[in-house]
C-alpha cells in the first residue's frame, strides 16, 4: 500500500469515500482526521479529544473514539496497539515499523527496507491468514534512557559536621596517618 502523505489529497478522499458509503461528512470526522493528519506523533484518543475539545467544546470523548474506529475501519488511519498502554492512532498508511518507549510509551517510526522483506511463518496449520505485519521494537527512547543513567548514579555522601570539629582527611579516616 504506498502511503498518501498529503493531508489534503486524504482529506478529499475521505469526502470522497463518505459520500460513497453515504456516511454523514461532519465537522466532527473533519476535524478528528485532520487533526491526526496534522501529528508526527501517534496520539491516543485522549490526545485528539483534548485538542480538538479547542475548536470544537461540545464534542464528546465517546463521539472521539467512535469516530477514530472509524477512520480505521475505513482505511483512513492505523490503530497502533502495544500490551499495558492506551490505542494509538497512526496517520502513516505504509508499511512502517515502531520503537516503543517502555518508560514514557512514545512511539516512533522506523523505515527500515530489510523488514519490510521478511518471510512470513507458515501457519495454515492453525487455519490463520496473514495480510500484514508491523514490527515493534521496545526499549527506551533517548529521553528516558539519558533520565535513567542519571538516576542511575550512586547519591554523593552526605558528610555531617558538628559544630567546631574539623573535617578529617580520606588517610585520617582510613586510619592512616598524616
Amino acid at each position: 500500500m504506498v502511503a498518501d502523505r498529503s493531508p489534503d489529497n486524504r482529506m478529499e478522499r475521505f469526502e470522497r469515500l463518505c459520500r460513497q458509503r453515504r456516511l454523514p461528512l461532519t465537522i466532527q470526522r473533519r476535524a478528528i482526521l485532520q487533526a491526526i493528519l496534522d501529528r508526527q506523533d501517534h496520539p491516543t484518543a485522549d490526545q485528539i479529544h483534548a485538542q480538538i475539545k479547542k475548536r470544537l467544546p461540545n464534542v464528546s470523548r465517546t463521539s472521539v473514539y467512535r469516530i477514530l474506529e472509524m477512520l480505521v475501519k475505513t482505511g483512513m488511519i492505523t490503530k497502533v496497539c502495544h500490551p499495558g498502554s492506551a490505542a494509538r492512532f497512526d496517520p502513516r498508511l505504509g508499511r512502517h515499523h515502531h520503537l516503543v518507549c517502555l518508560s514514557c510509551e512514545c512511539i516512533i517510526d522506523v523505515d527500515e527496507p530489510r523488514l519490510d522483506h521478511l518471510p512470513l511463518p507458515n501457519v495454515r496449520t492453525l487455519g490463520f491468514r496473514i495480510d500484514d505485519y508491523h514490527i515493534h521494537f521496545r526499549g527506551l527512547c533517548a529521553p528516558c534512557a539519558r533520565k535513567q543513567v542519571t538516576n542511575a548514579r550512586p547519591p554523593r555522601p552526605v558528610v555531617r559536621l558538628r559544630a567546631g570539629s574539623r573535617m578529617k582527611s580520606s588517610s585520617q579516616r582510613e586510619g592512616s596517618s598524616p
